[in-house]
């Protein structure tokens, strides 16, 4: 695998993705024991180039990482920290989204672009735990506790306007629950 880290590579899509991210709209909806909890959040997220990789001499893929912070408005505690990359494949034009939380948790989403013009873009990319493609692998605790079997992600951008929606389907306490989360952020 090569990799040339560069802001002038053209990103195609993901160009309209870079930037310092900031929303105080964000709703989140997570599973308790006894039902739901509700809570409202703000968060920072923050989407620098990579640049170009190329895998096996043939595949050629556009990358940026993303660092995505969220603080409980009511309390100002972390609620979630997400590390990844949204990456490009122009030539089966197919996104990706590859993730990882601090709860041993691991996604590999994907999907295609809906649209996209240079300053805007919308995208939606999905993972299950049986797609041998698109996946979720988690340590044991998580696979016997709070298993992830499903998740899905919508973004768009609008010039300085980023909006997204995610569901995470998990397994936990007895039942199936879409944990979801929601946010609008204008770029800094």
């Amino acid at each position: 695998m090569s990799n040339k880290e560069s802001t002038d590579t053209d990103l195609g899509p993901l160009n309209s993705l870079i930037g310092t991210w900031i929303g105080d709209k964000g709703r989140d909806v997570s599973p308790e024991p006894d039902g739901s909890e509700e809570n409202l959040y703000r968060e920072t997220l923050v989407i620098e180039p990579v640049g170009d990789v190329t895998n096996a001499e043939r595949q050629e893929l556009l990358v940026v990482r993303y660092l995505q912070i969220v603080h409980r408005k009511s309390d100002n505690k972390a609620i979630h920290n997400e590390q990844g990359y949204w990456i490009w494949d122009a030539q089966s034009q197919t996104i990706m989204n590859s993730l990882i939380i601090p709860r041993a948790v691991c996604v590999l989403a994907g999907g295609k672009v809906k649209s996209a013009d240079g300053t805007s873009l919308n995208v939606e990319v999905s993972a299950s735990q049986d797609d041998l493609n698109y996946g979720i692998v988690q340590q044991s605790f998580m696979q016997e506790q709070a298993r992830t079997v499903e998740f899905r992600r919508r973004i768009t951008v609008d010039g300085n306007t980023l909006t997204y929606t995610q569901t995470t389907v998990v397994e936990i306490y007895g039942k199936t629950f879409d944990h979801t989360d929601e946010n609008q952020l204008t770029r800094g």
